[in-house]
């Protein structure tokens, strides 16, 4: 060890470089003139070791830790001065008997070894013990010397520290909180915080929030499961009876149950969703109630509301028969909106090209342009449905019939020269046709009778129902064929071969597959015996013994 006496540890040499005048006999540090005589930094300016290649001190001692530290001065290589180069440091060792003749044991044993502090590398200069990371802070003016250092100051408020980390894990992010104190500006840290100055307090406020948000959930939660139990467990307020006068409802498409209570309940009708909801669930038929315009009372019990729209009677709605004619749908639309007789009719002249019609479906010979284009099926008479806007919503749904049936390209490969023409085929199938399932077979006989080669009818159609069409009637009683072919009208198929000029009326959605679909057969005539029996000839002489049959037929039934 260094300190007892034996060789010292030789440590690599610095380059010297020449000395400047101004430090040839060490370096002057002033003196505050209220210590001069402080010994702690004087011995720390003045002592310098005895060989100018071997130093060696120590550091004074600091008032406030107690302890000496060792400050070990390393080799510095010195320049000579006079033009003999580089000192190395490297001479003869040499005796020291004021260091070896008394073997001392290491009184700073355990002492910081970071203690040791290199001096300074001139000749004749005062160590600098200050000018390393590790070595103590220089001495400060006496107005500084009892400042709170850093080091000193985290302790104090690692607590502090510690509450802020917390609260800023509850604290929503944002803008720095202006109750932050701070020596520099901008910045976050508390250094130089009055010590009597208490944070301000967070954890209140984040409470105060959790709080609210708890109480938040609990209370939706409570309302939630309340109105589930009360969905499930409770039938609600409903009156009593049928209910009095008169009120006309409608439900939207795609209305659930629940909806449609809510509507009734609006309208007055029931007394209270629920109850609607509880009597339709007891309904073996309460799912199966459909949208639509219903004619109800006021003050209804819920069951009494949902028997009403479940058995139909309270249905608002104009149905539209397969078959029907336009002159019949005319009249329908004027008795259910309670309108004069022949006000849908003028409206229907009037405004035929404004309703929707494709424009394949023209004809300078019709009759009618709306005919087979309002098409069979349920209607709802809403409180402000007019003429126009019923016409409209079946043209609108003949439309769509139509274009899923893909009537343009059946007619292509039916051979006919329009898909006017397929529904006009399709509602003659409807209206000879008296059973549905005879529908295919008429179908064939009819695009038989358009052959113009065949032998049988010569390419007429020879129907009654074009004739009754044509008359505005509807009857079994046409005439004699002798009289019907002096006939001239577009609509008389026992005079014009070939089709009429468009639909004698409403197609259903059976009839026009049958038209688009017709058995394979060689018929050309037929005849409906009964609702069981329909005979099917191939010639005109098998066709009247059929209509033997057929008249002894009704004999039978009187008529």
């Amino acid at each position: 060890m260094p300190y007892a006496g034996g060789p010292q540890q030789q440590y690599p040499q610095e380059p010297q470089y020449q000395q400047d005048p101004q430090y040839a006999q060490g370096r002057q540090y002033p003196q505050d003139p209220q210590y001069p005589q402080d010994p702690q930094y004087q011995q720390q300016y003045v002592q310098q070791g005895q060989y100018p290649d071997q130093q060696q001190g120590y550091a004074p001692q600091q008032p406030h830790q107690g302890a000496h530290q060792q400050v070990y001065q390393p080799q510095q290589p010195q320049y000579d001065g006079q033009g003999q180069g580089w000192d190395t440091g490297q001479v003869q060792a040499q005796p020291q008997a004021q260091y070896a003749a008394v073997p001392q044991a290491d009184p700073y044993l355990g002492a910081d070894p970071y203690a040791q502090q290199p001096v300074g590398g001139y000749p004749g200069e005062a160590p600098d013990l200050y000018g390393t990371p590790e070595a103590y802070p220089p001495p400060q003016p006496p107005g500084r010397r009892n400042l709170v250092t850093e080091q000193e100051a985290e302790p104090e408020y690692a607590d502090e520290a510690a509450e802020a980390a917390d609260e800023a894990a509850l604290a929503p992010s944002g803008p720095a909180d202006d109750g932050d104190d701070s020596d520099t500006p901008g910045g976050g840290g508390r250094r130089g915080r009055s010590k009597d100055k208490k944070p301000k307090g967070r954890n209140g406020a984040a409470c105060l929030i959790a709080a609210v948000v708890i109480i938040g959930v609990l209370g939706g939660g409570g309302y939630y499961g309340l109105d589930y139990i009360k969905s499930k467990f409770s039938t609600g307020e409903d009156y009593a009876g049928e209910g009095e006068g008169s009120v006309t409802i409608d439900i939207p498409k795609g209305t659930g149950m629940g909806e449609m209570g809510r509507i009734l309940k609006a309208h007055g009708v029931v007394k209270s969703a629920d109850a609607f909801v509880a009597a339709a669930k007891a309904n073996p038929k309460g799912g199966a109630i459909q949208a639509g315009s219903y004619t109800m009372k006021e003050h209804m019990s819920g069951k009494a509301a949902v028997d009403l729209m479940v058995g139909g009677a309270g249905v608002n709605a104009l149905d539209v028969i397969p078959g029907w004619k336009t002159s019949q749908v005319y009249k329908a639309i004027d008795e259910r909106l309670k309108l004069k007789e022949g006000t849908t009719k003028d409206v229907a002249t009037k405004e035929a090209k404004n309703l929707g019609l494709p424009d394949w479906a023209a004809n300078k010979d019709l009759k009618d342009p709306l005919e087979g284009f309002l098409y069979p099926a349920r209607y709802d008479l809403s409180k402000d449905a007019t003429p126009q806007s019923m016409l409209k919503q079946m043209v609108a749904k003949s439309n769509e019939a139509y274009e899923s049936a893909d009537v343009k390209g059946q007619a292509s490969k039916l051979g006919l020269s329009s898909p006017l023409q397929l529904i006009t085929v399709a509602s003659l199938v409807q209206a000879e046709g008296k059973y549905q399932h005879d529908f295919d077979k008429i179908s064939r006989v009819v695009y038989n009778r358009l052959k113009p080669g065949n032998t049988e009818t010569y390419g007429l159609l020879d129907f009654d129902s074009t004739v009754n069409y044509m008359r505005g009637q509807s009857t079994l009683d046409v005439g004699s064929v002798n009289d019907l072919r002096k006939l001239d009208d577009p609509y008389n198929t026992y005079k014009i071969k070939g089709l009429p000029p468009g639909p004698i009326g409403s197609p259903g959605p059976d009839a026009l597959k049958s038209a688009i679909n017709p058995a394979t057969g060689p018929w050309y005539y037929f005849v409906s015996v009964n609702e069981n029996e329909t005979l099917f000839a191939v010639t005109n002489e098998e066709h009247n013994r059929n209509r033997q049959k057929y008249e002894e037929e009704r004999k039978k039934e009187g008529q």
